[in-house]
C-alpha cells in the first residue's frame, strides 16, 4: 500500500499505531522526534506523515513548517495527532491535512489514512 511515517516520542503509542497501520497493509517508519522525522521524509519520501505535536528536538509544528517550506515536500499530507495542543494545531490549519485529538479513534484514523493515500 503506502509508506507512512509516524513521528511520536511516546514509543508505545508509536509502535501500536505502526502495528495497526502495518496490519492494514502499509509500510511504516517510526521517528521519536521531528528532526529524525524530517531526515526520514527526505530519505524515503513517505506518502503520509502522522505526527504528534509535543516531541523533543523538533515539535510536530516545527516539522510541519519545515516540510511546507521545502518546495519538494510541501504537498506531503500531514495528520497531526495531539493532546492539549490541538488548538495551536488548528490555528495553523494550512500546515495539516487534518488534526485529531488524543485519544483518537483508531478506526477513524485508519479511514482518514485510507482516504489520503488513495487520493495522492
Amino acid at each position: 500500500m503506502a509508506l507512512i511515517l509516524v513521528a511520536d516520542d511516546e514509543v508505545l503509542l508509536a509502535e501500536v499505531l505502526g502495528e495497526v497501520l502495518a496490519d492494514a497493509g502499509h509500510e511504516v517508519m517510526i521517528a521519536q522526534h521531528g528532526k529524525r522525522a524530517l531526515e526520514l521524509i527526505r530519505e524515503r519520501r513517505p506518502a503520509l506523515v502522522i505526527s504528534d505535536f509535543m516531541m523533543p528536538i523538533m515539535t510536530g509544528l516545527e516539522l510541519a513548517n519545515a516540510v511546507r517550506a521545502d518546495e519538494d515536500l510541501r504537498d506531503l499530507p500531514i495528520i497531526m495527532v495531539t493532546g492539549a495542543q490541538g488548538h495551536i494545531a488548528r490555528e495553523n490549519r494550512p500546515l495539516f491535512t487534518d488534526v485529531l485529538d488524543k485519544p483518537y479513534d483508531l478506526d477513524q484514523l485508519l479511514a482518514l489514512v485510507e482516504r489520503i493515500v488513495a487520493n495522492p
